[in-house]
């Protein structure tokens, strides 16, 4: 969006300049004049190399391309609601939220709010400000945003984001927090079995007979002496199965083939496919509460489950609604959403009531999502113990047997 220049308007001088840390930033300040742009940054403690009369309004400038804590987002999107609420002018709020002390991830959201002020000033709306930054800001924020100015209602926008923004955010760390107990088995268990590998099991092999050996002591052996000669090898081909998925993922087949397998993985399938649903719901129906038309709220929030297969779905259901048909028909015929959901879509298009039931089924499902991570990590941390017994059963097994016989053949 091109900013139009008015006849009062205060200059903007874009900048480069250096840290205390010796760090190299650029942005932009608006100044009366050039030698009040300078004593601004001198008030910042940065060390001006370059500053000119001019925005460029285009450009992202995204801060040391550090990432914001989820946390520290929300409560940005929740303090400039309360401040819009009170009848606060967008300018001097954001001003305000500019001023805050803040290190680390708070520190970064603060300048960034501080070039979100610049632009706004310059004539650029808050969600174009916002999606200069998509690093920052992501880009179904940046479009409800962006909806809500258009509609009158961007503190209403800006509180619910903070709201699902934070639901989300606990329901990242539940589930963040109940895989540490499972990964900190399998890497202790990997490094354990690989080291009874590489030094303990060669260093009983030479005092054992060769025809004591059974199945269990020739597959261990035969591990053993592959790991051991060939670690090199091995650890070559995992670096480049990474790097080949990791570069395959990337592509759009990639990403679509990866979304398909997430949605019908076992066990885990059914949970993520629910959380995408969730996510989905509370936008659409946070943006259909707003007053946003419910063509231009499929549109945006399409993207927000995060899935390119379910976002096909969406935007099929959104074709169908467009022609004049229901929204819970092509959704149920995905067969992505649950019967019940279907039916709570259904029922709630006939009594003009989706916006607070689709609300209420994010909520709802949420909860049993929830209940299902924990089941889910409660059955995989014994699932590990047993195949990290089995494995070490095993290695004894072809280890004390062929032991035992030869002390009884001694005897």
């Amino acid at each position: 969006m091109v900013s139009q220049e008015l006849p009062n308007q205060v200059p903007s001088f874009s900048y480069k300049a250096l840290s205390d840390g010796g760090k190299t930033i650029t942005g932009v300040v608006t100044a009366e004049n050039y030698q009040v742009a300078l004593r601004m940054l001198e008030e910042q403690a940065l060390f001006p190399i370059r500053v000119s009369e001019g925005a460029d309004h285009g450009a992202q400038r995204t801060v040391w391309g550090r990432r914001v804590k989820a946390r520290d987002l929300t409560t940005f999107y929740s303090q400039l609601a309360d401040l819009l609420r009170a009848g606060v002018p967008m300018l001097r709020s954001l001003d305000v939220l500019s001023r805050q002390d803040g290190r680390g991830s708070q520190g970064v959201l603060v300048q960034v709010v501080k070039e979100l002020r610049e632009s706004v000033a310059g004539g650029t709306s808050l969600g174009d400000a916002m999606g200069k930054h998509p690093a920052i800001f992501s880009p179904l924020h940046a479009s409800m945003v962006r909806a809500g100015e258009q509609g009158g209602f961007l503190e209403e926008v800006l509180g619910r984001i903070a709201i699902f923004s934070e639901k989300q955010d606990e329901l990242r760390n539940k589930v963040v927090g109940s895989m540490i107990y499972p990964a900190i088995l399998v890497v202790a268990g990997g490094l354990v079995l690989s080291l009874v590998m590489l030094f303990v099991v060669p260093m009983i092999r030479p005092y054992l007979r060769e025809e004591t050996f059974n199945i269990f002591t020739r597959v261990v052996f035969a591990i053993s002496d592959t790991v051991k000669v060939q670690w090199k090898i091995i650890l070559g081909v995992l670096v480049v199965v990474l790097i080949g998925l990791n570069t395959a993922i990337k592509t759009d087949a990639g990403k679509a083939c990866l979304d398909k397998l997430k949605l019908k993985a076992p066990l885990l399938g059914n949970i993520l496919t629910m959380v995408a649903i969730c996510r989905f719901c509370r936008i659409l129906g946070t943006m259909l509460h707003n007053g946003v038309p419910i063509l231009q709220a499929l549109k945006i929030s399409k993207d927000s489950a995060g899935n390119d297969v379910l976002a096909a779905v969406i935007e099929k259901a959104g074709d169908s609604v467009k022609k004049g048909a229901a929204l819970s028909e092509p959704l149920g015929a995905s067969g992505l959403f649950p019967a019940t959901v279907v039916d709570m879509i259904s029922v709630a298009e006939e009594s003009n009531n989706l916006e607070n039931v689709l609300v209420q089924i994010a909520e709802t499902n949420e909860v049993r999502t929830a209940r299902q991570i924990d089941l889910a990590v409660r059955v995989l941390e014994p699932v590990l113990l047993v195949i990290m017994a089995l494995a070490v059963f095993c290695i004894l097994l072809g280890i004390l047997l062929p032991i035992l016989t030869m002390g009884s053949a001694a005897m």
